[in-house]
């Protein structure tokens, strides 16, 4: 089975965030936007991190490709998720789903012949892709799921 821990992404502060750091755990990835209709799901993604950090990371991953309702810069984006939902768990830098180049990790998260498991279609901003600690695709929630639906809680909660 192809793992998604063999792929590195810039965080939002410039640093590289590797994927194979979240072996083990399960995690959710997330594209992001501030202008969003979705966007107060931030609030509830940072409670689902913070009320099962052990077991789950969560990675946001801004992107402008749905409508334009990212057009900030990384300070920006930053500074309003720490600001208005008091983010903490990580950001990547803004990134390219459907606009050339698609970043490696959505082509990973969207293709299933990179992922082995279903091929995917990123319909807008909040898109969650759920992943093993082996770094399998589990499962591509929707962007009108919310990030404490039962079926999100009760595959954080499988084994």
């Amino acid at each position: 089975m192809a793992s998604i821990h063999n792929i590195c992404i810039e965080g939002i502060n410039g640093k590289e965030l590797r994927l194979d750091q979240f072996r083990g755990k399960k995690l959710m990835i997330v594209n992001v936007a501030s202008e969003c209709d979705f966007t107060p799901q931030y609030e509830l993604l940072e409670e689902l991190y913070r009320h099962h950090k052990d077991s789950i990371a969560i990675i946001g991953c801004p992107c402008n490709d749905f409508g334009g309702q990212e057009p900030g810069q990384e300070e920006e984006i930053l500074s309003f998720c720490q600001t208005m939902f008091q983010v903490t768990f990580p950001l990547s830098k803004k990134i390219n789903i459907r606009s050339k180049p698609v970043h490696p990790l959505y082509q990973w998260l969207t293709d299933k012949a990179l992922n082995e498991v279903t091929d995917s279609e990123v319909t807008w901003n909040f898109q969650k892709y759920a992943i093993s600690p082996k770094g399998e695709l589990e499962h591509v929630f929707s962007p009108e799921t919310s990030p404490l639906d039962d079926q999100i809680l009760r595959w954080i909660e499988s084994t």
